[in-house]
């Protein structure tokens, strides 16, 4: 187990949610699951992209909220697409600015690295331009992006 592991409090689909993420992640796999006394896992272990998670079934008292996302980066807009149409099918939500919830309630942030290197730009205009078209989408376009990067 690695020093620092993320660990996810769900009412009743720690098993579900870990199954979900581990189809969606190419490199990821169950680690392990421990039963409860009603059959029902208790708690999962679970590795997505060389990152280890723990979830457990501990009851509906807490929730999850945009306090805590896991932020992920995508070399293409092929990625982005494909996490984005995963993480927010059967009850997902979009949001502003590449984040979203899955069906879980779970924050993530789809984001690709070409943005990160475009708001970089040592040139203010083209960093600003790039900030203003981002805080006008949901799930991050960087056609669009480089559209604005280059003034069109």
């Amino acid at each position: 187990m690695k020093k620092i592991t993320p660990f996810l409090w769900f009412d009743t689909q720690a098993e579900e949610a870990m199954n979900l993420y581990v189809s969606v992640f190419k490199n990821s796999k169950v680690l392990g699951v421990t039963p409860g006394p009603s059959g029902r896992a208790m708690s999962v272990n679970f590795e997505l992209e060389g990152q280890e998670f723990i979830g457990l079934n501990a009851g509906p008292q807490f929730k999850f909220n945009e306090s805590i996302s896991f932020l992920v980066n995508c070399n293409t807009q092929a990625e982005v697409d494909e996490l984005w149409e995963k993480l927010t099918a059967d009850g997902g939500e979009e949001s502003m600015c590449g984040w979203l919830k899955d069906k879980y309630g779970l924050s993530w942030q789809i984001i690709p690295t070409a943005l990160g290197e475009m708001l970089g730009d040592p040139d203010p205009e083209k960093a600003g331009r790039v900030m203003q078209a981002m805080l006008k989408m949901n799930k991050i376009d960087i056609q669009g992006l480089r559209q604005a990067y280059n003034g069109q």
